[in-house]
């Protein structure tokens, strides 16, 4: 089995013109300040002032210098964009990168479910590379990675999903030679055999699964009983988002039937749920309060969706059109 870090599946998003920041392990300034204004302000793409945004940032630990770095940079990315009344900025996400985090949230709460629907069949990406690309390899895996692909062997990649429309984005890779196509597998009986499944190495994400479901679990009684509130429930709101992400890619998508014995994506997904949606209401008179510190006139209109929500779909009636795929 070949290793990878977390940060290897989850590289820079490019949607249209905007580039959403890469999903580190342990979470960045610019993945949180997304996370954040996604969380609360992507229903209605608020204007936040910018120094809202900077205050938020900081029950993240986030400094204030990183914090304002962090928002420049995803203003560059397209990410955000930016309007001044006096010496006072505000910021919201682009319609396009609202587009892509409403796209996305939905992705993320719901592939547990998609993955009971598999058809059977396997996508295959084969590819050779020549030994001077090696940027362009890791790049090439960086990018598979993301899209829900594993390395059956070096060459050969595969997936249960349909091409998705993303897959696009795997021709800026220039070097060399690729193939995509769709098939069954078909078991051989000899010791030699490979079963498609054994591309991930299921000990590894069971335990990112077990370690999450132990992080989050103790937490619930106290979210039940209300008392977790204020700057707690935002940190926290906003770090199970990030952290439960990650199984997007990690997890193989596949059917529970077919997955190992135990095999703890159900309760995972049922510990996330009961945090997101447990400190959603917390988490927002927290959120409010803050913006309300750095607002003059009217307040942003400032929401937190559910779980629910985001699988009915929260795009924004300016947002842009929504691709197809994964």
């Amino acid at each position: 089995m070949i290793p990878f870090r977390l940060e290897e599946i989850l590289p820079d998003i490019a949607f249209g013109p905007v580039r959403l920041p890469r999903q580190q392990n342990g979470g960045s300034p610019q993945s949180t300040a997304v996370t954040l204004l996604a969380d609360y302000s992507l229903r209605d793409r608020s204007w936040l002032p910018s120094a809202a945004i900077v205050a938020l940032l900081a029950e993240s630990d986030v400094t204030q210098a990183g914090a304002r770095t962090a928002i420049s940079r995803l203003a560059r990315r397209g990410v955000l964009e930016s309007t001044r009344q006096g010496r006072r900025t505000s910021y919201r996400l682009t319609p396009p990168a609202a587009t892509a985090l409403a796209v996305g949230g939905r992705g993320v709460v719901g592939f547990a479910a998609a993955a009971e629907a598999w058809d059977g069949c396997w996508t295959l990406i084969a590819f050779s590379l020549p030994q001077e690309g090696e940027a362009e390899r890791r790049a090439l895996r960086g990018r598979l990675r993301w899209l829900g692909y594993a390395p059956l062997y070096d060459g050969l990649w595969v997936s249960p999903h349909h091409p998705p429309a993303r897959a696009a984005s795997l021709a800026g890779i220039r070097l060399g030679a690729m193939t995509m196509f769709r098939a069954r597998s078909v078991q051989l009986s000899t010791v030699t055999s490979r079963d498609p499944l054994d591309a991930w190495d299921l000990t590894n994400v069971g335990e990112h699964y077990a370690s999450f479901v132990r992080r989050w679990r103790t937490l619930l009684p106290r979210i039940r009983a209300g008392d977790v509130v204020g700057a707690d429930a935002l940190r926290a709101r906003t770090e199970v988002m990030d952290s439960y992400r990650r199984f997007v890619s990690l997890d193989p998508w596949l059917p529970m039937r077919l997955m190992p014995a135990g095999w703890p994506r159900v309760e995972a997904r049922d510990v996330f749920v009961a945090v997101y949606d447990g400190l959603a209401e917390p988490a927002l008179r927290h959120v409010r309060r803050t913006v309300a510190r750095f607002v003059a006139g009217p307040r942003p209109v400032v929401h937190a969706h559910t779980v629910a929500d985001l699988l009915d779909g929260l795009l924004p009636a300016d947002a842009a059109p929504a691709p197809a795929g994964r």
